[in-house]
């Protein structure tokens, strides 16, 4: 049953953010008391921080699989970007506004994910595709790594993409694209060129679709 609550929570909150889902609701979709959701679950704050900590966990797990099944570290991002434009697609955009908002231990579990686990595995991959001869030798990888993570939320932002008017997935591709074409070297760009043919070959977007 905890599990139950929590799968129908993160589908709720993902399709309608979470500020607009109520204990209420979550108990109406699954056909059950409040007072069952409530054995498991104090409040709605700890079925958001239990759904945050899975999706972060899940991530994690999927990173290191990436590192893992990579062919090499060009087609580690396009394995990276394909996984977060799946993991948005039908996605709330008001999510990240609303956990920081309204929901801060969450929010900063998100930010401690971003900056310790996230930052790190942009690092070991931006040394592997070194050690490849992908990638160029003339760059402050230190510096890259904060650039390419701050941009990996940068979709969110609605003060620079407002979400009427850009698809947190277009934004996701596009500096995606700038990233692969800032740090690879001539032999990275042509897989770089490779992947996306593939990609192409299914969608117009490339990427994530």
């Amino acid at each position: 049953m905890k599990e139950r609550i929590l799968e129908k929570a993160a589908d709720l909150f993902m399709r309608y953010g979470i500020r607009a889902i109520t204990m209420d609701e979550i108990a109406v979709q699954l056909g059950i008391s409040k007072k069952t959701i409530y054995q498991f679950y104090t409040d709605k704050d700890k079925i958001v921080e239990a759904v945050v900590d899975k999706l972060i966990s899940g991530n994690e797990e999927r990173c290191v699989s990436f590192t893992a099944d990579a062919e090499n570290a060009v087609h580690e991002i396009f394995m990276a970007v394909a996984n977060t434009s799946e993991m948005l697609r039908g996605m709330n955009p008001m999510i990240m506004y609303d956990l920081e908002k309204h929901y801060p231990k969450s929010h900063k579990r998100i930010r401690d994910f971003k900056y310790r686990f996230l930052y790190e595995a942009v690092l070991k991959n931006l040394e592997r595709g070194r050690k490849e001869a992908l990638f160029r030798d003339d760059m402050n990888i230190g510096i890259v790594a904060k650039h390419r993570v701050e941009t990996a939320f940068m979709g969110f932002n609605q003060d620079i993409f407002p979400h009427a008017k850009f698809r947190v997935n277009d934004v996701l591709f596009e500096l995606a694209y700038l990233y692969l074409y800032g740090i690879t070297n001539a032999k990275g760009r042509k897989l770089v060129e490779k992947y996306m043919q593939k990609n192409v070959q299914k969608s117009k977007h490339g990427l994530y679709e």
